[in-house]
């Protein structure tokens, strides 16, 4: 019996004798393929294009972060609304994760405002729905996707009381800012005095010890008023290069691309 050639397939080649990729393509398989890693790979591509596609062509944009664990009633509601609201007449989108709490407050006041409210929803083991103030949803399964279209569609952050999932938001664009991957983009943290111990443990033992440098605590700022948090807001990013209108080329490296 001859010895099986090698067939060539695609960039890969095999010893299958008889059989070609449409053979493989339409029959029908075992649908355990789903949960390999090349098949998951495919499914953070699609939802990396899915959120490019929707925010794409959205204004400029403010990310607005807290605890989804308040109600109406709760004092940073009130505030959060307001800074949505303000936000929206400043001209300025507003991006929340999409659910309760103070992310309702800011797409609801963005949305009272006449600014484009938009909600990244997160896929969690407990269902979270879209709050009803969003005009723009996007339902995320991956936090890392989700929190890239944050970064890369935002103007600056704005971060309230909330949990870990604020503290993941705020280090990360922290982090970000300190090692020069985004430039003028501002972070404000609203409620001086939740945020005091954090602050403390910042300019002591962290500081003291060498671990960041005294201007890295110098790129976040503390608000307690919503006048305060949007001024803060356009002070910073007015200080953005516009893109010249002569060339496709931005004229200083956009936010979102590696130094």
């Amino acid at each position: 019996m001859d010895e099986e050639k090698p067939q060539r397939r695609g960039r890969v080649t095999a010893h299958h004798a008889g059989e070609t990729e449409d053979t493989t393509l339409l029959e029908r398989r075992d649908p355990a393929f789903l949960h390999s890693d090349p098949w998951l790979v495919m499914r953070v591509t699609a939802e990396f294009v899915e959120g490019l596609d929707a925010l794409a062509t959205i204004p400029p944009a403010v990310c607005v972060f807290g605890s989804a664990r308040i109600s109406a009633d709760d004092p940073m509601y009130s505030v959060a609304r307001a800074v949505g609201k303000k936000l929206a007449n400043a001209g300025l989108a507003v991006i929340t994760g999409g659910g309760p709490g103070i992310m309702e407050a800011a797409n609801r006041g963005c949305a009272e405002g006449g600014g484009l409210s938009i909600g990244c929803n997160i896929e969690l083991p407990f269902e979270q729905k879209l709050n009803k103030w969003v005009q723009l949803g996007i339902d995320f399964r991956y936090f890392f996707v989700r929190k890239t279209m944050f970064v890369k569609y935002a103007e600056g952050f704005v971060v309230f009381p909330g949990g870990f999932g604020t503290a993941d938001e705020l280090f990360e664009a922290l982090t970000l800012i300190q090692t020069g991957k985004i430039q003028h983009f501002p972070v404000a943290l609203v409620g001086s005095a939740y945020w005091k111990g954090l602050i403390d443990w910042l300019q002591g033992p962290v500081l003291h010890e060498g671990k960041v440098s005294p201007e890295d605590l110098e790129i976040f700022k503390i608000c307690d008023e919503p006048d305060d948090v949007v001024d803060h807001v356009m002070s910073v990013i007015s200080k953005k290069k516009p893109i010249d209108p002569r060339s496709e080329a931005v004229v200083q490296p956009h936010k979102g691309d590696a130094q």
